[in-house]
């Protein structure tokens, strides 16, 4: 059969899938009527579901049943398409959801989406271009900010001071364990709300979720203040987010940054994706293949870099970095060091560890660091009273129970 292309309608039902309550039929699919049927399409519960297309004929109809992976992997490559990004299309069991960056609108007064550019040549001022050769390396940060702890508020408020308060200027945070309280602090901080650009504005987290994951892009790096003229450096690609196998409904916040080269090129492709593995030595573990979609990811882009919190509790997790192809941080920059970003306090039930990590793809880490956590001071009642008055003893309640991490990097070759 002569394939067709893809009709209005069908792009209509795609780009709404997510979105499906009922049963829905378009036509002109390369000749095909389909029925789109679930109305929780894109859960990782739902990954046995099937697809009924309806072949119809003048003899009569036949019908055909067509798994969920091979709808989600026939998404991912109609949604990469669209967005001119790259995916691995046969590892994606479930479809990447894209949605926009958010900036704040000082005359709205609220966060605004903000429309990623097209990685052309043309898109770029090349009589000013600030390119890779000259450019400054790029400075990320990423932090599980701990949802469980007391205070939520302040914690999350003191760990974005230091980040931000960092020199050099940090130009890319990743946090996880992001907690409602937090978010609505983040929403409302002014200097967030001045210098950067966020992946999530909704106040509301994920169905059953107690927290989320989060990034931001500085202005200030990725912005040029008047939106028509032409870009002069670095620029923002899209956002969207990767569901993998996962018990805990977890998924990778993925973006793409543009870095000019040269004048007559255009620019480089950089993929940052932002993780939150699963948790807990539970056995099967997950996160081999959470490791495996992520890396495919990166490689597909060509170059770029996951951080976050690996949750790496079991022995065989210490090679899924290296078993992927991908360059763990820490271990190349620091090998005789143990880099432990969890239970340094001694106050865990368990051994410290190197939960978090950065592991990258074609880009070049200059510096990585461990950022430690300062405390909060609590008062609260002693139990104990004298004269018929209760003592208030001071407690110390830690900003995280992680530390951060800060690196910077270049493209590969580019000093």
């Amino acid at each position: 059969m002569q394939q067709q292309p893809l009709t209005p309608a069908v792009r209509r039902a795609v780009r709404s899938w997510p979105h499906l309550h009922k049963l829905q039929r378009t036509r002109g699919f390369a000749g095909f009527n389909c029925w789109y049927a679930s109305r929780r399409y894109f859960s990782p519960a739902v990954s046995t579901s099937h697809i009924l297309f309806n072949a119809g004929t003048k003899s009569g109809r036949t019908h055909r049943f067509l798994p969920m992976k091979f709808l989600s992997r026939l998404h991912a490559q109609v949604r990469s398409c669209w967005q001119g990004t790259p995916l691995p299309a046969d590892k994606i069991t479930t479809a990447p959801i894209f949605h926009p960056l958010y900036e704040f609108d000082e005359t709205r007064g609220r966060w605004c989406p903000v429309e990623p550019i097209r990685p052309t040549a043309s898109a770029f001022d090349s009589d000013n271009m600030s390119t890779s050769q000259d450019a400054q390396a790029l400075n990320l940060v990423t932090w599980n900010v701990d949802y469980s702890s007391p205070l939520p508020v302040a914690r999350f408020s003191a760990i974005v001071s230091r980040i931000l308060g960092l020199t050099p200027a940090v130009d890319i945070i990743f946090l996880q364990e992001v907690s409602p309280e937090a978010l609505s602090s983040m929403f409302r901080n002014p200097t967030l709300r001045k210098g950067w650009v966020l992946s999530d504005p909704d106040r509301s987290l994920p169905a059953g979720q107690p927290f989320t994951t989060v990034t931001l892009l500085s202005k200030a790096r990725f912005r040029q203040e008047n939106p028509t003229e032409l870009l002069k450096g670095e620029a923002l690609g899209p956002v969207w987010r990767v569901a993998y196998p996962s018990r805990y409904g977890r998924d990778a916040l993925c973006c793409d940054i543009f870095i000019p080269t040269s004048p007559a090129s255009p620019p480089a492709r950089v993929r940052l994706i932002n993780v939150h593995l699963d948790s807990l030595p539970v056995q099967p573990s997950r996160r081999p293949q959470q490791i495996s979609i992520v890396a495919d990811l990166l490689r597909s882009a060509g170059r770029g870099l996951i951080a976050g919190d690996f949750n790496p509790v079991l022995p065989e997790d210490d090679a899924l970095i290296r078993d992927n192809g991908l360059v763990d941080g820490w271990v190349e920059l620091h090998p005789e060091e143990p880099g432990f970003t969890w239970g340094n306090d001694g106050k865990q039930p368990f051994p410290p560890s190197r939960l978090d990590k950065i592991a990258v793809v074609g880009v070049e880490l200059q510096s990585i660091e461990i950022l430690d956590p300062g405390s909060i001071a609590r008062s609260s009642p002693d139990a104990a009273q004298t004269h018929g008055k209760e003592h208030a003893v001071e407690e110390s309640i830690p900003w995280s129970d992680h530390c951060g991490l800060r690196c910077s990097f270049k493209l590969v070759g580019m000093d």
